[in-house]
């Protein structure tokens, strides 16, 4: 596929996700195909193993594109209008590879369902998440938000259209840092190289097991970590981490 709203460039084992649909990265049919086609492209990618995903510009992502509504009068459009924006969220998550969020600006309404799908979030001071669409008439990404906020403050989102600055989502520890904008992707690129440095296996299947417990009870969810933990102990990567922390040296894992 041809991505012309959605920039890949990888280096050095991370794909750098960018949102490029001037002028706030707004979200219609084209960008979804396109956004979950990356993903699905970096989960096969050997030559990757994290992604980092932000935004062109000054903006996130301002949402769903209003302009690009789907047209109730044909038949099934408004349900593949739907279809498309939630595959678009959940190949991020679904991702075989974790991703990092940039939060370059504002991320609303359905910005913010693509930031709550990604593993780990920074945020620069400008950024901000909110859900305004109470105010045209729609109702946000609720449950993606839930992932991130507690009761009382998404509530007061959905129903206010209360935005959350950059500095609270640090507070409230929805996100890992708020740094200047300057410092906003060094620092996304210090954490993904972090991972990368790590066994892709390793790295894969904790990623895979997050996802699968997250809705678990603690007893189920925590048998399902110890499966995965024993199946992971027989693989090549965890002999040699093992083999080379009694060497004291570096690793070499595979691709």
């Amino acid at each position: 596929m041809d991505l012309k709203l959605i920039d890949v460039k990888v280096l050095d084992g991370v794909a750098v996700v960018t949102m490029n649909n001037p002028p706030v990265n707004a979200q219609n049919a084209e960008f979804n195909t396109e956004m979950a086609y990356a993903f699905d492209m970096i989960s096969d990618r050997r030559d990757v193993r994290v992604a980092v995903l932000t935004g062109a510009g000054k903006v996130f992502s301002a949402g769903a594109d209003l302009k690009a509504r789907p047209d109730r009068s044909k038949a099934g459009e408004r349900w593949q209008h739907n279809r498309r924006a939630r595959e678009s969220y959940h190949a991020i998550r679904e991702c075989l590879k974790p991703v990092v969020a940039a939060i370059n600006g504002p991320a609303l309404g359905a910005g913010l369902a693509l930031a709550a799908s990604a593993d780990i979030l920074i945020a620069a001071e400008e950024a901000a998440l909110g859900l305004p669409e109470i105010d045209v008439g729609l109702l946000g990404g609720g449950k993606h938000t839930q992932r991130l906020f507690p009761h009382s403050t998404l509530r007061r989102m959905m129903l206010t259209g209360y935005r959350v600055s950059g500095a609270e989502l640090y507070r409230l520890g929805v996100v890992e840092a708020c740094v200047p904008k300057a410092d906003l992707m060094p620092l996304a690129m210090k954490i993904a190289g972090e991972i990368a440095s790590k066994s892709p296996a390793a790295i894969r299947l904790a990623k895979r097991t997050l996802n699968t417990i997250e809705d678990m009870t603690l007893r189920d969810g925590y048998r399902y970590e110890q499966y995965m933990t024993t199946e992971l102990g027989d693989h090549p990567d965890s002999v040699e981490a093992r083999t080379a922390f009694l060497e004291k040296r570096k690793p070499r894992y595979q691709d």
